[in-house]
């Protein structure tokens, strides 16, 4: 005899798919981010580099280049979005893979640079962004979720 739960959809622990979905939305936002920047650089004629990514000072809207930077930034968190929808594909996760990518991307500049980030520029762009990548990702899948189901279907032939 089964026992009714009264939940929708049954979730399961599985730690290979959560540290395969990591490890995905990771990628995805550093290939788009990069993507972002190299068009962004080439409209502009910035010079490319992987301080752009991962460097605290170069993010700042004293220049083109710390603006062009903090657009790319923006665009990649609708990217990340759309990342979330295809992988996660659930609204009630988005909020940790969002965090997850953004304090993996943390520990990788700190990495970087050797110390812990104290521009306050730096912060918040990675607030915005992880608040524009959750709440985007959440629309995304919540649209998906909430598709009616067809309750009317044609009668099967030859049961």
């Amino acid at each position: 005899m089964t026992k009714l739960t009264g939940q929708f959809r049954n979730t399961v622990w599985d730690p290979i798919l959560i540290i395969s979905q990591i490890i995905a939305v990771q990628s995805i936002f550093y290939l788009t981010l990069g993507v972002w920047l190299i068009t962004l650089d080439f409209i502009v004629g910035a010079s490319r580099s992987l301080d752009h990514i991962f460097k605290y000072q170069e993010i700042h809207g004293r220049d083109g280049v710390g603006k062009l930077i903090i657009i790319s930034y923006l665009l990649n968190s609708l990217t990340g979005a759309v990342s979330l929808w295809c992988l996660v594909q659930r609204t009630k996760l988005c909020l940790d893979f969002s965090a997850t990518a953004h304090i993996l991307h943390l520990a990788l500049c700190w990495i970087y640079n050797g110390y812990f980030p104290t521009t306050i520029s730096w912060w918040l762009l990675n607030i915005i962004s992880a608040g524009i990548m959750c709440i985007c990702g959440e629309l995304l899948c919540m649209r998906t979720e909430l598709k009616a189901i067809p309750l009317t279907s044609t009668p099967k032939v030859g049961l």
